[in-house]
């Protein structure tokens, strides 16, 4: 398929000099997606599950034909995905419910890979209920491995917490074998999968996790909406995170019942016009194929890795045939300096520790340069990234 057509679908591309090269940070959002948000503002606007009037009606019954869409998506029934504030937000959600189910001198399992927010609720559970967390050793490459996930688990194991996709390296893990493991010791599997769902087919059932997130902002959907997969008896024997309206079945001056899940983890107004327009998103996604997208990323990196492997002064910190993205740094320059230079020439990616500092101490750098592809992105604006890298360092390091 020649993606290049859909570029007139996001307008942010028309304006001048822009090359975004961010999307494992946040994807563009393309014209259908903000299409079906503004209906939803225009031509219903209504409140769900509470009203009995013809609007609430509608809505209610869009919102939750778009939770099967997203469901299906990941191969999920409706009822096992909560709608969240984000990634974020749901791992947090997930952490809180376990915690009771933790004891001191149990164990949680981590890698050096994860994003903060994969990494600090974690942190603080294991502080809180005087757990130990351990983390997985990495390859010499940077990757999680099944056979060192096996050298760290034990009869102590009681949570395995870990990256689909590192979004940093863009390695995949091998989330299979590793769940496969961790049911064998009755532990609890999380996965991230903010940076895979976008891009490569996920299937909660074949993976056979407990738990798995992902956000609508990195898959062309729209900001603060994330989405919660929990196996459907996981949900059910979890307590409500938050308390208040709609999530309560029956409330009495001494005693309160909740709904059943998803709807027990859903308070208040939820965000309906997101839900909306990131089911408008996944099927923006399906009609594409996430094989093609993935193909189309591999691809845009493969190209520009070539050409940066040959540049002198440049280190790539992610060697790998796999994956839509590239951490790199300019030797001798420190990324937001390098950054400062490639924004100017209209070239938008991301310079920093990425929110996962584990993994900056465990390469030995502050931070680095992380070049993201995605559908929209063309091989021309790869070569006029790899050229704008080299002027860069000609900038900083020319005698």
């Amino acid at each position: 398929m020649d993606l290049s057509r859909l570029r007139d679908d996001f307008p942010l591309l028309k304006r001048k000099h822009i090359r975004y090269f961010d999307t494992a940070a946040t994807s563009l959002t393309p014209r259908p997606v903000v299409a079906r948000m503004k209906d939803y503002y225009e031509n219903l606007s209504a409140n769900v599950h509470r009203g009995v009037y013809t609007l609430s009606h509608e809505a209610t019954e869009q919102y939750e034909a778009a939770r099967a869409t997203i469901a299906r998506f990941i191969n999920a029934f409706p009822e096992e995905c909560v709608f969240t504030r984000g990634a974020s937000g749901a791992l947090n959600m997930v952490a809180l419910g376990l915690a009771e189910k933790i004891a001191e001198g149990d164990e949680i399992v981590v890698s050096e890979l994860e994003h903060h927010s994969n990494f600090l609720p974690w942190l603080h559970l294991a502080k809180k209920r005087r757990a130990k967390l351990v983390f997985v050793p990495l390859t010499d490459e940077g990757r999680i491995t099944t056979e060192n996930f096996a050298s760290v688990l034990t009869e102590r194991t009681k949570i395995v917490a870990l990256t689909h996709v590192s979004n940093v390296l863009g390695y995949t893990t091998p989330v299979e074998e590793i769940t496969r493991l961790a049911r064998e010791k009755e532990a609890y599997v999380v996965i991230d999968a903010a940076q895979s769902v976008p891009h490569i087919p996920v299937d909660v059932k074949r993976i056979g996790c407990d738990f798995l997130v992902f956000s609508s902002h990195k898959a062309l959907g729209p900001t603060g909406l994330g989405v919660l997969y929990g196996k459907k008896e996981r949900l059910e024997e979890m307590d409500p995170i938050e308390y208040g309206g709609d999530m309560v079945d029956l409330a009495e001056k001494d005693h309160a019942t909740w709904q059943d899940p998803p709807i027990k983890f859903e308070t208040g107004t939820p965000p309906i016009a997101e839900v909306l327009g990131f089911a408008e998103a996944v099927r923006y996604m399906e009609r594409i194929g996430r094989a093609e997208i993935k193909r189309h990323g591999e691809n845009l990196r493969a190209h520009t890795m070539e050409k940066l492997r040959a540049m002198e002064g440049v280190t790539i910190h992610n060697e790998s045939t796999e994956g839509s993205l590239i951490s790199f740094n300019i030797d001798g320059v420190h990324p937001h300096d390098a950054v400062t230079i490639l924004d100017s020439e209209g070239f938008a990616l991301r310079a920093g520790h990425h929110c996962a500092q584990p993994l900056m101490a465990w390469l030995s750098v502050p931070a680095t340069l992380r070049a993201s592809f995605y559908i929209y992105n063309t091989i021309s604006e790869c070569d006029g990234l790899v050229e704008a890298v080299g002027r860069a360092r000609d900038y900083f390091l020319s005698p």
